[in-house]
């Protein structure tokens, strides 16, 4: 069965998530461009959630990105209508194009959605009993020839396969947030995987023109393999710095460092709340479910019994984690022992400042190094500069630097990454570092 036929019914779980709600943008508008450029065809896009408020706020969502999209696609949409003589004006194409979007789109809280499919995105919350029950009950519902697309980030694939009893019709299509934005596309193939769903997996990808890295089936993959490991080590030495200058300095130091001396566009506890501080968990406790390797953090623990847990409201709002914020700026570093966030008052933090050193080149930061043609030459020189200025920043950061690239490199020793570049392509495109991890610049 070709690509073509398999998008003529097609459905996403939990389709109103973060990440179902991208992979469902992706689909509705590539089925509505089919539809229109394939007339005597019938396009369908399942959308499957527990929720049904999120429901519509999700086709709220397709409708203005439907029309963001058109805005930007004029010349395709004249072509597409040009035997639509009631279509003079963009604005009017705009609409038709938003209403042809919605058009193919079922929304609902039953499976039985999915019933017709034979091509399913599965992107529900990272727990292997739900993720088991669901294909299970696909494979009950819906056609032999149904092939399951999930975005799992963690979980190895054989073993969700197998416990549902469909082995060779899953593989791993892991998107990265927000998917609807991001290039890359790591997936992840079994080692028992139907030759037909390998060859269609790599054909949809070009379709929705993404960057593919490949990923063998060991627990986390490449991104989580890394960011696992990296926040962890942040965390060992939030740890290890506490007892001398105190918890939230020790957390100011490892953020800050991990951002600006690493050139990085968050530091590791930002993007941990941005991730979610029990998704964190959640990762690591599948990862060291299945390899076994301490991963694990008490810390992280203690900040959930809290109930403090990060993550973005429904509207994109970054949530108060290890750090507060306010309109995107942080503001505040959550203390365990005091239950309450100690705010940046310019105070406390300008003396960690003055502890931490001065930056090695204050002109270079993450975001003014975009897209310089001489980055690579620009790197060298300032990563040379921390052996001559060891500050307490330079001497944290290259620890840090040096605890990432024996992350990635443990990727590739043990299979999880084909390739050292393979690392480097998910920490960049993915992750939007400027730099793969796995390089010389402190040798």
């Amino acid at each position: 069965m070709d690509l073509n036929t398999r998008l003529q019914n097609v459905t996403v779980i939990g389709a109103a998530g973060k990440m179902g709600s991208g992979i469902a943008l992706l689909l509705a508008l590539e089925l509505a461009y089919r539809a229109l450029e394939n007339k005597d065809r019938t396009y369908i896009l399942n959308l499957v959630d527990v929720s049904d408020v999120s429901l519509q706020g999700l086709v709220r969502y397709l409708r203005e990105q439907a029309v963001k999209d058109a805005e930007k696609q004029m010349s395709r949409l004249r072509r597409l209508y040009a035997d639509r003589r009631d279509l003079v004006e963009n604005g009017e194409m705009i609409e038709a194009f938003a209403s042809e979007v919605l058009l193919h789109v079922r929304t609902g809280k039953t499976m039985v959605l999915a019933q017709d499919s034979t091509l399913v995105f599965e992107a529900a919350f990272e727990k292997e009993e739900l993720k088991i029950g669901i294909y299970k009950d696909l494979a009950a519902l819906c056609p032999r020839e149904m092939y399951i697309l999930t975005n799992t980030s963690s979980i190895p694939l054989h073993v969700l396969s197998e416990a549902a009893g469909m082995t060779g019709r899953v593989i791993g299509y892991h998107f990265y947030n927000p998917p609807a934005v991001q290039k890359l596309l790591e997936i992840i193939t079994p080692d028992v995987c139907d030759t037909e769903l390998q060859e269609l997996a790599g054909e949809l990808a070009k379709v929705l023109r993404k960057t593919v890295v490949s990923s063998n089936d060991i627990a986390g993959f490449i991104g989580n393999g890394h960011f696992m490991r990296d926040g962890l080590h942040g965390i060992r030495e939030v740890e290890r710095l506490a007892g001398e200058h105190g918890f939230t300095k020790a957390v100011y130091f490892v953020n800050k460092t991990s951002r600006d001396w690493l050139l990085r566009p968050m530091g590791i506890f930002q993007l941990i709340d941005y991730v979610g501080i029990d998704v964190f968990q959640l990762i690591l406790r599948v990862m060291d479910k299945y390899l076994n390797d301490g991963l694990h953090s008490p810390l992280i623990d203690r900040y959930l019994e809290l109930g403090v847990k990060g993550g973005q409201t429904s509207s994109g709002t970054q949530k108060d984690g290890f750090l507060k914020y306010e309109k995107g700026a942080i503001v505040g570093i959550y203390d365990p022992d005091k239950q309450a966030y100690v705010p940046l008052d310019g105070t406390w933090d300008k003396e960690a400042d003055a502890q931490l050193g001065d930056h090695p080149d204050p002109a270079l930061s993450w975001k003014s190094l975009q897209g310089d043609p001489d980055l690579e030459t620009k790197l060298r020189s300032y990563f040379s500069n921390f052996e001559t200025k060891p500050t307490l920043g330079a001497r944290l950061a290259t620890d840090y630097f040096r605890a990432s690239r024996a992350a990635s490199q443990r990727l590739v020793e043990a299979g999880v990454a084909k390739h050292a570049e393979d690392v480097n392509k998910v920490l960049t495109l993915g992750f939007f570092h400027l730099y793969g991890p796995i390089n010389d610049h402190l040798d």
